[in-house]
């Protein structure tokens, strides 16, 4: 297991989503998703959370095959779980969408990059990705700092969202 100061990508047990459910009903965290009009089933635009039932984690449940990998951030020092990262590969333009969420009490002290860079380091050497895709509203000035900041590159651009992306090579 890679350890980049002091955290790691934990693969959960399905008994362990009881995190994802805490963080995706935590407003403070889940507030970049305020407001936007995301076509998701249980998401709640007041807030930007997004319920996930305990009768849901089955069907959710990623089992982390060649097309996808979701772990959460684990801090070692305390075993405490401080955010989540996933993958979906994309076969349609050949590239793994990725998504990170860092819960908000954890925020601001350097966690995001060190979790972007091991999922970034499991896509490449793991899955052999050719690139990894991400795309945001373009007002989330953090998020964007933070993916160039690993070498990420604006692929594409509109009044709203960002698309982002880093191959392999770049890496």
């Amino acid at each position: 297991m890679i350890f980049i100061n002091n955290i790691k990508l934990y693969i959960p047990s399905i008994e362990e989503l009881w995190y994802r459910q805490t963080i995706l009903m935590q407003p403070e965290t889940m507030s970049y998703n305020k407001g936007f009009n995301l076509d998701l089933p249980l998401y709640h635009k007041d807030t930007g959370c997004i319920e996930f039932p305990k009768e849901k984690w089955h069907s959710f449940w990623i089992d982390n095959k060649p097309t996808t990998f979701y772990a959460y951030i684990l801090r070692e020092s305390d075993h405490q779980f401080i955010g989540e990262v996933n993958l979906h590969y994309n076969s349609k333009n050949d590239w793994y969408d990725m998504g990170i969420v860092i819960e908000s009490k954890y925020r601001g002290k350097g966690y995001s990059k060190d979790a972007l860079n091991l999922l970034l380091e499991t896509a490449f050497t793991t899955y052999s990705a050719r690139a990894v895709h991400n795309d945001f509203e373009n007002t989330r000035d953090i998020a964007y700092k933070l993916h160039l900041s690993v070498g990420f590159k604006i692929i594409r651009s509109n009044k709203n969202i960002m698309d982002l992306l880093i191959e392999r090579k770049d890496y």
